[in-house]
């Protein structure tokens, strides 16, 4: 009956770990990814994809809300990419949905994102009609809110016009894994893949707002 009850607890302790985890590599998918112009969370006009890569070497575009826990396990890392990338040629854009504009805006804020933020939804209402839903699920990812969510793009391979702004990308259903991303990030960049460092860790959380109504209101 010991043994029975000990296996039981260490199924349990897996399952709810494995919940809480939601970490995935990078893969490479053909999605025919869409061009977008979204507003400018700062409120200052809107931004157009394409003409955001102009001049880049990379672009990471993550799609996250500020509610969700899993996107606060990545948050501090992006940031961190940003700030030891953004002048060796990455680009990072966030796109941020299912929140009220200013629970986003408070969001940025909290974490010091210094990174450009446009939004495409204000409402967990807008969860199956989003640009976000529809290409994702098409990339194979079956999480039920998706965020966050990200996909590389190099400028240098993308459609110069039209609809569709890249038809074979490199994405992340999931969050990051860190040392994959970075090297990743490094290579695409021309730096290789030494001195990987460890940016930003902390835990991870089921990404439902039902469960994390509280931070609707607060980073």
């Amino acid at each position: 009956m010991k043994v029975i009850t000990a296996f039981s607890i260490v199924l349990l302790s897996f399952v709810f770990v494995s919940a809480q985890n939601e970490q995935s590599p990078i893969v490479a998918k053909t999605i025919n990814y869409r061009n977008w112009s979204y507003k400018n969370l700062s409120g200052d006009g809107q931004t157009d994809l394409r003409a955001f890569t102009q001049g880049k070497k990379l672009v990471m575009v993550v799609y996250w809300a500020p509610w969700c826990p899993n996107w606060r396990h990545d948050v501090a890392f992006v940031q961190g990419l940003h700030e030891r990338y953004g002048d060796k040629g990455l680009a990072v854009i966030g796109v941020s949905n299912y929140a009220k504009v200013s629970e986003m805006k408070n969001h940025t804020s909290f974490y010091k994102l210094t990174f450009p933020n446009v939004f495409d939804s204000v409402s967990t209402a807008d969860r199956l009609t989003t640009e976000h839903y529809q290409q994702r699920t098409v990339a194979g990812d079956t999480r039920k809110w998706g965020t966050p969510w990200y996909i590389f793009l190099e400028p240098g391979k993308l459609e110069s016009q039209g609809d569709v702004i890249a038809r074979n990308v490199d994405l992340v259903n999931g969050e990051l894994i860190k040392d994959e991303a970075e090297k990743y990030i490094r290579e695409k960049l021309g730096l290789g893949a030494n001195a990987i460092g460890k940016i930003g860790k902390n835990e991870i959380e089921v990404c439902d707002p039902a469960t994390n109504a509280s931070a609707l209101n607060k980073p």
